[in-house]
C-alpha cells in the first residue's frame, strides 16, 4: 500500500511537470544590498539578514552593490535561458538600467540566480525604487514579476 501511494505521488508530480512544459515562473525576487566585502548578512539568520539590510540602508557609504537574488523555474528543455532585470530609480532623468544574465536550470527545473547592479549604476539611478524581472528563452518571455511600484 505504501509503495502504491508513493507511485501515485510520483505520477502526479510528473504529470504536473509535463503540463507546464514550455513555461516558466519567477517565484521570488530578493533585492539585497551588499557591503564592501560582498556580504548581504553577517550570519545565516533571516532576522540578522533583515537587521543588516536595515543597517546598510541607513549607512549608504557601506553599500558596494545591489544584488537581485531570483528564484525561478523553467519547464521543458529551454535552449537559451536568461534573466533580465530592469531597475528604475529615484532620479527622474535617469534611464532604467537593464541587466541580463544567462542562466541554467537545476535538475528540478528551478534555480536561484544572482544578478548584481554595481554601486556606480545604483548611484546614477538615485537608488532603486522599482524593478521588473523577466525570464526569457531566446526571444520568448516565459515569466515576469514586478515590484509594487513598477
Amino acid at each position: 500500500m505504501r509503495s502504491a501511494s508513493g507511485l501515485v505521488a510520483v505520477l502526479l508530480f510528473l504529470s504536473a511537470a509535463l503540463a507546464h512544459a514550455g513555461g516558466g515562473k519567477v517565484l521570488k525576487v530578493l533585492p539585497h544590498f551588499l557591503d564592501r566585502e560582498g556580504r548581504h548578512a553577517l550570519s545565516p539568520s533571516l532576522f540578522e539578514r533583515d537587521a543588516y539590510q536595515a543597517h546598510l540602508r541607513k549607512t549608504p557609504s557601506e553599500i558596494s552593490a545591489l544584488r537581485f537574488d531570483v528564484n525561478w523555474s523553467a519547464a521543458g528543455k529551454p535552449a537559451n535561458l536568461r534573466l533580465r532585470i530592469e531597475a528604475r530609480g529615484g532620479k527622474a532623468a535617469a534611464q532604467p538600467k537593464v541587466l541580463e544574465a544567462a542562466v541554467k536550470p537545476g535538475w528540478t527545473g528551478s534555480a536561484w540566480s544572482a544578478v548584481t547592479l554595481d554601486k556606480e549604476s545604483y548611484q546614477q539611478l538615485g537608488g532603486v525604487t522599482a524593478w521588473r524581472v523577466t525570464l526569457w528563452d531566446g526571444e520568448q518571455m516565459l515569466a515576469e514579476q514586478k515590484s509594487f511600484l513598477w
